[in-house]
């Protein structure tokens, strides 16, 4: 199969999963095609699926990051003894474990084509994410707890693992509690790859955006948080903060060269 032929095929197995869309039209236009696509991995919940699915999935779902450009660890610059600034999609980083802004429920954001990077990891790492996430969260019985971190594959990210934190919304004016959950969030991430043996990890910029967390105050937490684990336990762990808008760039580009 070529790319528009497992896109086609992949729509039309997720659609046959549900009755309501048994009669839709699948568009001729590629753009509409992938939108839908995603719109229809972004709303199913998790539940077994056939071989012949997640093989063609993965075939996919690799070739259209590989399109994107891959970046690799090795390519990248320190701005400072490990630590590394990066902007750019980090579903294209090929790395130990990247960090996933999730939600409390844990199983990926549901709103078809939204823009948060929970939403773009579970759609590139494939629906096999969103059972693996399902499974901690049935395994813990509750759904997952502030300033925490849970690990799972990536499944078909070009990273290792996923390590999946859930931020502090903030609501109203920031307070003391909030920054110190997003601290906390850090250094269970830090401490988690560690306990595995992961050697890379890149941090998205945790509870900006949907939850409200001013970027400055987030990136000068964020660098506090892992210059001070690293330095309490000397960890030799090396460190991205990755970013996807200028603001935020520029946010820790200041920060990291006053530090």
């Amino acid at each position: 199969m070529n790319q528009t032929e497992r896109r086609i095929f992949l729509i039309r197995e997720l659609l046959s999963e549900r009755p309501d869309c048994a009669n839709m039209q699948i568009p001729a236009d590629i753009d509409r095609q992938k939108r839908l696509l995603r719109s229809l991995f972004n709303v199913r919940m998790p539940k077994t699926v056939s071989k012949e699915f997640l093989r063609t999935q993965d075939e996919y779902l690799q070739e259209e990051i590989a399109s994107k450009g891959i970046t690799r660890m090795e390519d990248l610059t320190p701005v400072q003894d490990t630590l590394y600034l990066w902007q750019g999609d980090i579903t294209t980083l090929e790395c130990d474990a990247i960090v996933n802004a999730a939600n409390s429920g844990m199983l990926g954001c549901f709103c078809p084509n939204h823009g948060c990077i929970d939403n773009a990891i579970h759609t590139f790492a494939g629906v096999r994410l969103r059972a693996a996430c399902a499974e901690i969260r049935n395994r813990q019985g509750r759904e997952e707890e502030t300033g925490q971190a849970k690990m799972t594959p990536a499944f078909n990210l070009p990273c290792k693992f996923v390590l999946h934190t859930v931020g502090p919304i903030v609501h109203g004016s920031l307070t003391e509690k909030d920054k110190a959950y997003l601290a906390s969030c850090y250094r269970s991430c830090l401490m988690l790859a560690e306990q595995n043996a992961i050697e890379s990890i890149a941090f998205c910029c945790i509870s900006t955006g949907e939850f409200h967390f001013p970027n400055d105050q987030a990136a000068r937490i964020a660098i506090q948080t892992v210059k001070e684990y690293k330095r309490q336990t000397k960890s030799k762990i090396e460190v991205i903060f990755n970013v996807f808008k200028d603001l935020d760039y520029e946010i820790y580009k200041k920060l990291l060269r006053e530090d």
